[in-house]
């Protein structure tokens, strides 16, 4: 071991993290049924070929008003 060396140090969220999974072992399996729902879903071709169509492209300078509708 170096002389140098510090000890480990681990932050006050870190070791309230690993103390609630080890009171909750099931903690990490319900977040990502959770997520499951919300956000992992399978898109069909149609969905994706409609989304495609709807997209408008960007301006080069995202803050302009020149070609913005409610621009004057």
């Amino acid at each position: 071991m170096s002389f140098f060396r510090r000890p480990d140090y681990t932050s006050e969220v870190t070791q309230f993290i690993d103390q609630l999974k080890a009171k909750k072992p099931t903690l990490e399996a319900e977040q990502r049924a959770g997520r499951a729902l919300l956000w992992d879903k399978k898109l069909s071709l149609q969905d994706e070929s409609e989304y495609s169509e709807a997209r408008v492209p960007q301006q080069p300078y995202v803050y302009g008003t020149s070609n913005h509708p409610n621009g004057k």
